[in-house]
């Protein structure tokens, strides 16, 4: 497999080359290009990637390059892992909602519509360059956030693409361990949007765990989503980590308007870890990785490369074409939701009726999506401000125009339309 990685010069990209090391003989790959327009980050990441591959006895040639078509050119699969703006960009997204006593999040309301704004453009005229130079059969694979606007847009393109989040197998990997099993023995009932999810069910050997981990270890569960315990019982599910923005947003404001932004810290995660990079002593995944975030990356994107190539038919959290999964959204609506390879595309699991308070919170932000994504493509103030109005956590017509004010202001190099 020639494996190309956009926006490689990413500090993520070691824990990948960690994943290929451990996942050998489950993954062969023979070439693996790292994309990037950075060239120092790309120096570095390169050369710290090609030490832990001799260190790890992995046989693939490590090739760095600017240059997109070259990268692309006959890959077999191309993994999609951008940050247009930097930490700088996600920082303003994390600020300027405040103004108006929104949440500030990268992914998530206000912020999370500048990011799609950024983004979308940027990963099209990346998946024609696949299209043309790639091998005819290559898949991409978006890990690039917002996930589920960026997959539509791919496949509303025509391009043979695949979401990845690892919010799934995050919690499939706590599970396992707390159970002390192998993770392949659980599956999770997954189902929502990126980043707009919950688990209705932890199958275990097939037995539906999650009743009695409710009734036996209820406040554990909550304190790990920071959530209400009495939110989980009355649902009957484990909602996301993101739903706090929804279900506790006011708080969620309080602890942002008193704290850091994430974007800091992980600025400063990201020095840390590119001087180490800049070590040649340096030949293992650094352990301060971890405080990055993306914990399972690695394995969720070489469980995905593995049942492209057919070699399991284990199901796996995916974002993909609705097709009457969820049938209150339209076909062409992307969720996530566990789904199996079958025949050269990925087929969805079937999902049992969701309660009216999570269909409704679902139609809604995939209300504000689709509008995202118009926006995105087709610029203009008139369709941002329609997109911003949309969103739960905005509504208000004179706040949706502050925020689209901002917004704007705060994103006008990136947008070519502004």
């Amino acid at each position: 497999m020639r494996l190309a990685i956009v926006g490689g010069g990413s500090t993520y990209t070691p824990e990948l080359i960690d994943g290929f090391i451990r996942l050998q003989r489950e993954l062969p790959i023979e070439e693996i290009v790292l994309v990037d327009t950075d060239r120092s980050r790309l120096d570095l990441v390169g050369a710290v990637s090609r030490r832990m591959l001799a260190k790890g006895g992995h046989p693939a040639r490590l090739i760095t390059t600017q240059d997109l078509v070259a990268g692309v050119s006959d890959a077999d699969a191309v993994l999609i892992q951008l940050r247009i703006g930097g930490q700088d960009a996600r920082e303003q997204d994390e600020s300027w909602p405040h103004d108006v006593d929104c949440i500030g999040q990268e992914t998530t309301g206000p912020g999370g519509l500048a990011k799609a704004l950024r983004t979308v453009p940027v990963v099209l005229r990346i998946a024609e360059a696949v299209r043309q130079h790639a091998k005819p059969d290559a898949w991409i694979v978006d890990f690039t956030n917002p996930v589920g606007i960026v997959t539509r847009a791919l496949l509303q393109a025509g391009h043979r693409a695949v979401g990845l989040c690892n919010v799934a197998i995050g919690f499939q990997r706590r599970f396992a361990e707390e159970a002390g099993v192998e993770a392949d023995r659980v599956a999770l009932a997954h189902v929502g949007l990126n980043h707009l999810t919950w688990e209705r069910g932890v199958f275990i050997d097939g037995v539906d765990q999650l009743p009695k981990a409710l009734d036996t270890r209820l406040g554990e569960l909550a304190e790990t989503v920071e959530l209400a315990p009495a939110l989980l019982a009355q649902l009957g599910v484990i909602p996301s980590y993101y739903l706090r923005y929804y279900y506790a947003h006011d708080e969620v404001l309080h602890e942002q308007l008193h704290n850091a932004t994430r974007a800091q810290e992980v600025r400063a995660i990201e020095q840390e870890l590119l001087g180490l990079y800049a070590d040649p002593s340096v030949d293992t995944k650094p352990a301060i990785l971890e405080k990055r975030g993306g914990a399972f990356y690695s394995e969720a994107a070489i469980e995905l490369l593995i049942a492209i190539r057919g070699e399991t038919n284990v199901p796996r959290v995916v974002n993909l074409r609705n097709d009457g999964v969820l049938p209150f959204l339209p076909d062409d609506h992307v969720i996530e939701v566990p789904a199996r390879h079958v025949d050269g595309r990925f087929v969805a699991e079937p999902v049992s009726a969701l309660p009216d308070d999570i269909s409704g919170l679902i139609s809604a932000v995939a209300g504000y999506e689709r509008l995202a994504l118009d926006a995105a493509i087709h610029g203009g103030r008139d369709k941002v401000l329609r997109a911003m109005r949309s969103h739960p956590l905005v509504l208000q017509h004179d706040r949706a125009e502050k925020l689209t004010d901002l917004l704007l202001a705060a994103n006008a190099p990136f947008l070519e339309w502004a």
